[in-house]
């Protein structure tokens, strides 16, 4: 659940720099901020996502039923 919602509220602020340079504020002091503190965020985001994904991958090695060697 957690990676999930991290995933979704990741791509919102992607979604506020792409509505930045849209609207042609990406030039001016406050867009230029706006867009490095959502990118900012967007990477906080993601990295959890990742960490997120990495957690699971571990967890479903070191659960996975030992191999039985074949006769």
């Amino acid at each position: 659940m957690m990676f999930l919602l991290s995933v979704v509220l990741g791509i919102i602020p992607l979604l506020g720099i792409a509505w930045t340079v849209m609207t042609g504020t990406i030039t001016t002091v406050d867009g230029l901020f706006t867009s490095l503190i959502l990118l900012a965020l967007a990477g906080i985001l993601f990295f959890n996502a990742a960490l997120e994904a990495r957690k699971w991958k571990l967890a479903a090695k070191t659960s996975a039923p030992p191999a039985q060697k074949a006769k």
